[in-house]
């Protein structure tokens, strides 16, 4: 098995804030919705290796444990665009031979950013 997509909630109407910041910030891309789910609203984008959905739920809460993890090459960099950009990034070093951060997205959805440390 692999992972296909995680979904988050967003409020009715955020799609262009999805767009901002997920697309604008860190890179990604939206793909289609099957023409039977668009008129539900929300989005779909390609993260690299997996897919996020964003679905609308109302009303709205934002999932503020659960969160999907994102490996990256590049953490240093990419904490600082979100800080950057007024989203504070929270660092945690409770995993042997891991570094990650966490960050809020405009919605308050948890997001954990992890990176393996060089052996």
């Amino acid at each position: 098995m692999r992972l296909d997509h995680v979904q988050l909630a967003i409020p009715r109407g955020g799609e262009d804030e999805v767009r901002r910041f997920y697309c604008d910030l860190l890179g990604w891309r939206e793909v289609p919705k099957p023409a039977s789910l668009a008129a539900r609203g929300g989005l779909w984008l390609d993260a690299g290796e997996a897919q996020i959905h964003f679905g609308i739920e109302e009303p709205f809460a934002p999932a503020r444990k659960a969160h999907p993890a994102l490996r990256t090459e590049r953490l240093d960099t990419l904490a600082a665009k979100f800080d950057a950009a007024g989203h504070a990034t929270t660092w945690d070093d409770l995993i042997p031979g891991t570094r990650r951060f966490y960050v809020a997205d405009p919605f308050g959805n948890r997001l954990e950013f992890i990176e393996e440390k060089a052996a």
